[in-house]
């Protein structure tokens, strides 16, 4: 339909915070897949820098959810 705004598109290419990137991540991941958490998402902004921009805190749905996907299941959380 010509004019009519596709919300999806929007939440996906803004950024949000963590806690509605997990949210989101893990309610709508396969089942199979490894479900995301702070320690495993603090990880990854380690492993991939270049995908954030300097000392940010954000988290997009279309910049970092197939990326996570790729790389969370050969994540390991380390326990104290």
């Amino acid at each position: 339909m010509k004019g009519k705004k596709n919300i999806n598109a929007d939440f996906n290419e803004a950024y949000t915070t963590i806690t509605v990137f997990i949210e989101y991540y893990n309610r709508n991941v396969p089942p199979a897949y490894p479900k995301a958490n702070e320690n495993s998402l603090a990880a990854f902004r380690v492993a991939y820098p270049g995908l954030f921009e300097k000392g940010g805190e954000k988290w997009s749905i279309d910049k970092h959810r197939k990326r996570l996907m790729d790389w969370l299941p050969s994540y390991r959380e380390v326990t104290e």
